[in-house]
Parts: C-alpha cells; structure tokens; sequence
C-alpha cells in the first residue's frame, strides 16, 4: 500500500460544531490508521493561528465542521504555509458556508432554491408573512449541521426564531418551506454518490435528527423514479460546480410532490463518521469508509503533484 507520509487530522476548533467535528476527526484517524498510514491527530482548541502555521507533515486532512473550517479560514492559513489539505479551497468553503451568497450563485447558474428574505439583526422590523406563507425556516446565515434552525409555523414565533438565529451572527435568512422529500447527494470526485432520502418524524433534518433522534431513517438509495434520480444527481453536482467546490462535498435538497428540486445548501467538509451521511452514501457506491478516507487523501495529493512513497 502506498505511503503519503505523515498526515495531520484537524478536528474540533472553535465553532458550535465542535464535538461533531471531534467524532469525524478520531473516525477519520482510525480509519487512517487502519490503512497503515502515518497519521497524528490535533485537536485545534485554543491559539489554532500558531498550532495550524506550526504544523510538520506532508499533509492535512481537514475534518472542522461550521466557521473557521468550512469559511475559508483554515484553508488560507494552510495555503500560506504551503500544506495539501483535503477538500475544497478557501473561496468555494467561504460561499458555501454562507447561506446567501451560495444561494446567489445557484441561481445565477439556473438551479432552484426556495423563495427566501434577509433579515439583519438591528434593521427595522419586518413583517415576514407579508413575502413568506408559514411555515417557514429560519436559520443563521452562516452555521451548519442545522444549529440555529428553527421551523416556524405562526407568526407569533416569528421573533422567537430570528432571535435564536442572531445568537450565531448579525444576519438570518428566512426562506419558505418546501414540503416534500428530504434529499442528499454526496460528490466524490467529481462524481455523484447514489442519493440518500432522510425520513424523520421532525419537519426538516435538524439538529436533533441529525444526532439525536434514534428513529431518523435513511433510504439508500432513495425510492425515486429513475429519472428524477439522474436530475437529482445532476443538479447537486451543477450545484458543486457552481461554487467551484473539489474533489467531495454533500448537496442537501427538498423535492415537492411535483417533482421540482430545490437545492438548500453544499457541506463542504461533511460529517465523517460510520453514521454520516456521506460514507454511507460511498458505502452504497461499494466504497468502504477507510478507502473514502484515503482516497481523499490521493486526491489532495495528486493536486498537489506529490508523488506518495510506494505508490
């Protein structure tokens, strides 16, 4: 097997993804390990700047989830100091962390999304069933793994909402809500994964869906008609392209009962756990948790033209 030499895993860092992030790192670790590649794991707590600037290795493997590892942040350090890292570069990590300016750029390359508004935290209030029926979501503009996401189904926890979305930042996005299937596409290599249909007592794939429902299920592949799967497909990696993500990435979309699909948001740095959604859908794909891992790995440094000892 071919060695890349030492790989340092990112994992935990300061954003309120920190504990899932921490999950995907050790899963990441191990799975490396298993493959019998040099591998250290840094938990990125406290003074991250200096310990990412002072890392020794051949190459990093990213596994922070929400701000400073999804917005850019990490990914210019570690181009400042010259290291391969996984995933996508700065610019696509920065737009797809930010709910607005994706949704921009989706639309400006023909792709659905939902009907939304901005609301920022110290503007006049806003009447928002005046542009949006209920129920509708309201999330942070920037945050993942659903934190900060609430579903509003009356008015009069409108404001309720809003003020639980500015405790991630200044700016919320407000956008109707589809009702219909919950969908997920993963992307790895340019490529998309068989679909995934999340099917959850809770309206949306939130927070507790995610991590904590126990009953939440996952249809591998998804139950659709052929050629709403071949669309589906298709527009998440359109999607990927559109904020020029690389080599892996989870699309998350809604289906109506009409059929239309509208694309929600891209996950550059997915979760990475045996329960996550991206590995189960290359587990589908006949791709095994440990090959993901270090097929990511070959990709960053194939785009980094190094060549791996023994391979």
């Amino acid at each position: 097997m071919a060695s890349y030499g030492k790989i340092v895993v990112l994992a935990g860092g300061p954003s309120s993804e920190r504990e899932i992030s921490l999950k995907s790192g050790r899963a990441v670790f191990d799975a490396l390990k298993r493959q019998r590649q040099e591998v250290d794991f840094l938990d990125v707590d406290s003074d991250f700047h200096s310990k990412i600037k002072n890392i020794d290795a051949a190459l990093v493997f990213i596994a922070l989830h929400g701000k400073f590892g999804e917005d850019g942040s990490v990914q210019t350090i570690l181009e400042e100091s010259n290291l391969p890292y996984t995933g996508s570069g700065a610019r696509a990590s920065r737009l797809a962390l930010d709910k607005i300016a994706s949704r921009e750029l989706f639309l400006t390359n023909g792709l659905s999304v939902p009907k939304y508004m901005i609301v920022r935290q110290n503007a006049e209030e806003v009447d928002i069933t005046a542009s949006l029926e209920v129920p509708f979501v309201v999330k942070p503009q920037h945050e993942g793994s659903s934190i900060g996401l609430s579903i509003v189904s009356d008015k009069i926890h409108a404001r309720q909402a809003l003020e639980m979305a500015f405790g991630y930042g200044k700016t919320a996005i407000v956008e109707e809500y589809i009702h219909g299937r919950e969908l997920t596409v993963g992307i790895l290599e340019e490529r998309a994964l068989p679909i995934i249909e999340i099917v959850t007592k809770h309206n949306v794939y939130d927070f507790d869906a995610k991590y904590l429902d126990e009953g939440t299920k996952y249809i591998v592949p998804a139950e659709l008609k052929e050629e709403d799967s071949k669309r589906a497909q298709e527009l998440a990696l359109k999607a990927h392209k559109a904020l020029g993500c690389r080599d892996f990435s989870r699309v998350d979309m809604r289906m109506d009962s009409g059929g239309n699909i509208y694309v929600l948001e891209i996950n550059t740095i997915p979760g990475m756990t045996q329960r996550s959604l991206l590995p189960k859908a290359a587990a589908k794909a006949g791709i095994t948790f440990e090959d993901l891992c270090l097929k990511l790995v070959e990709l960053a440094y194939r785009r980094g033209s190094i060549r791996p000892f023994g391979g």
